[in-house]
């Protein structure tokens, strides 16, 4: 199989693993016409359009698989997807609150599955509030 690239992996290599809330690349087994994700609350596969590749997203930690089919229904990839935490983040026990942070180059919130509610919310409230701005200066 061929790999495409440093970050690419080929859906019949057994183990693919991705960090949450990343996507990753991965070549499509030949003649492969749809895919079937175990657990969709694990990970997202997308079939790119006239390519022979898919995008693989991290959704929640875990492990599910992933079958490949060719237009009969016949089996041709299968692979384990594991989602694993983002190496760059940092989480920070306060008591029995958690909050993440993405630290690449300089720490700032990120929010993360098992973040306390709260951080959560002001997180995710923040985000918005920098897009809304953002797209009000480009009118």
């Amino acid at each position: 199989m061929l790999l495409l690239g440093a970050s690419a992996a080929a859906a019949n290599d057994r183990a693919i693993v991705v960090d949450l809330d990343y996507a990753r690349i991965v070549k499509i087994p030949e003649g492969a016409s749809t895919l079937v994700i175990g657990n969709p609350l694990v990970a997202d596969v997308t079939m790119l359009k006239n390519s022979p590749l898919m995008v693989i997203t991290g959704k929640s930690f875990g492990t599910t698989n992933l079958i490949v089919l060719d237009r009969t229904g016949g089996q041709v990839g299968e692979s384990v997807i594991t989602v694993v935490p983002a190496k760059d983040k940092v989480v920070v026990n306060r008591g029995g609150h958690q909050e993440s942070y993405s630290c690449k180059p300089d720490c700032v919130a990120a929010v993360d599955l098992s973040d306390d509610p709260a951080f959560m919310t002001k997180t995710i409230e923040s985000a918005r509030t920098h897009d809304t701005s953002l797209n009000a200066a480009k009118r």
